[in-house]
């Protein structure tokens, strides 16, 4: 049964608590038309956009120091961590298309619709502090390209990025199109760099294949257990799953059940190209530091300013480190566009608070830049990358906390109709969600619990203590 504002009618002791009219982005929403009557390629087309809005989450900067991280200590092995969570990215993301087609809402107006208002203060806390984080990381990545680019010291260059801003009101005004085509062609500047920097680099095929074997050792070893959150933590970001499940309502698509599936169809098919050139990023940053560095004696090569200076003199190519700080850049500037976005739909989703867009975003950039000045004012500029890397461990933490409501939601016929997860989706899901939690909890136990604790409780289990 269909409502008046195109939503699937729900039972009433499980119905939406709806506020009459309330849209996600209203100043864009359903602004872009899809032809009713146009072939296939015409319809991806005009679906086609918001896929690559999400997947500039998954090539942001704090993937960047993960990935280097992971591929100059561990080599390949870490390729499989990326490939797996790219698949739970791709299985998540579609789970947010169906929930903003299906209902009308996005995550975080759905929380605020379904749970208590402490369940919805308290999960909003927790979201702005994962989209701090992830500020944090394309602030410094951003500032560290422009200073290996033009030498502009880092922490001017944390303050230059707030500018970014003025862009994203201006591309806005334009139209939301706009926007999509300017962060595609970030997208696809990263994406030549990094296939210019593979055929410097001459990787492994052979290592390559085996690291995108699963490997058991992986959660044995806390060291690369917590690279691997970290990468879990850069790949699957929390905000992209409340911004995914807006922007889609930005197509105009037909308010019917066939509509619908339509649109989930189209949506899935932009969202699952976007991410697999995502894995292709990833796994190239990490291929690159794996064949450049692992093997080369400089394993300890995480600082993302010693693998510029260090790959054009041990590639033997002069263009190689100019072309790793462009991509870095474009890859900065690219994700504090989406980043704002989501800053905006979390705020006006959980709290149906309304302020000017403008000022919306100039806070979410300071809630940034002001840590990261802080830090590198008072520890210089070589905590960087640390930033970075516990910056993608934070969103990680955070993860469960966005999942666990997707799936619930998506997984409940009452609010989706025919819609609602079947089984098999159910089980992945919740498989992923289960994962992203216990590996979370794994590494805050052995990170926080005293040696004796830690003991006692691996060899009460049978396993040998992490080092």
């Amino acid at each position: 049964m269909t409502q008046r504002d195109g939503t699937i009618a729900a039972k009433p002791h499980v119905a939406w608590r709806r506020t009459a009219g309330e849209v996600s982005l209203p100043e864009v929403h359903r602004s872009i038309a899809v032809p009713t009557t146009a072939s296939f390629w015409r319809k991806l087309a005009a679906f086609s956009g918001p896929g690559f809005l999400v997947a500039v989450g998954y090539m942001d900067p704090g993937n960047w120091a993960t990935d280097l991280a992971g591929g100059a200590r561990f080599g390949y092995s870490l390729l499989t961590v990326i490939m797996i969570s790219n698949l739970m990215a791709i299985l998540l993301q579609h789970l947010c298309i169906k929930l903003g087609v299906v209902t009308g809402r996005d995550l975080a107006q759905a929380c605020r619709d379904h749970y208590s208002i402490p369940t919805v203060w308290f999960l909003w806390v927790l979201c702005e502090l994962a989209i701090a984080a992830c500020d944090l990381a394309e602030v410094v990545g951003s500032a560290i390209g422009l200073q290996l680019l033009f030498g502009i010291p880092l922490v001017w260059g944390c303050i230059i990025t707030a500018s970014d801003v003025l862009l994203v009101l201006y591309l806005q005004t334009k139209g939301f199109r706009y926007v999509e085509a300017i962060v595609i062609t970030l997208i696809a500047t990263i994406g030549g760099c990094f296939a210019a920097e593979l055929i410097f680099s001459k990787p492994s095929p052979t290592g390559i294949l085996l690291g995108f074997i699963p490997n058991p050792g992986i959660v044995a070893n806390q060291e690369m257990l917590y690279v691997s959150i970290g990468i879990l933590g850069a790949t699957v970001m929390p905000h992209n799953l409340y911004l995914h499940s807006s922007i889609v309502q930005t197509r105009k698509f037909e308010q019917t059940p066939e509509g619908r599936r339509e649109a989930v169809k189209f949506a899935t098919i932009d969202s699952s190209g976007a991410l697999m050139f995502a894995l292709f990023i990833n796994s190239a940053i990490l291929i690159l530091a794996a064949a450049v560095f692992h093997w080369s004696g400089h394993q300890e090569v995480a600082e993302i300013q010693d693998a510029y200076k260090l790959l054009s003199p041990l590639l033997g190519v002069g263009v190689a480190s100019a072309l790793f700080a462009v991509a870095l850049l474009a890859s900065g500037q690219n994700s504090t566009l989406t980043g704002t976005l989501a800053g905006q739909i979390v705020m006006e989703g959980f709290l149906n608070f309304r302020i000017t867009p403008w000022l919306r975003r100039l806070i979410t950039r300071l809630i940034a830049i002001i840590p990261a000045v802080l830090i590198i004012g008072i520890f210089g500029e070589g905590k960087t990358t640390e930033l970075l890397v516990a910056s993608q461990v934070v969103l990680s933490m955070q993860l469960g906390f966005a999942v666990w409501p997707l799936m619930r939601f998506t997984g409940e016929k009452a609010k989706m109709g025919e819609f609602a997860n079947r089984l098999w989706v159910k089980i992945l899901g919740w498989t992923a969600a289960g994962i992203i939690i216990v590996l979370n909890v794994k590494l805050l136990f052995d990170i926080f619990m005293p040696d004796a604790v830690r003991k006692a409780f691996y060899g009460f289990i049978g396993l040998p203590m992490p080092e």
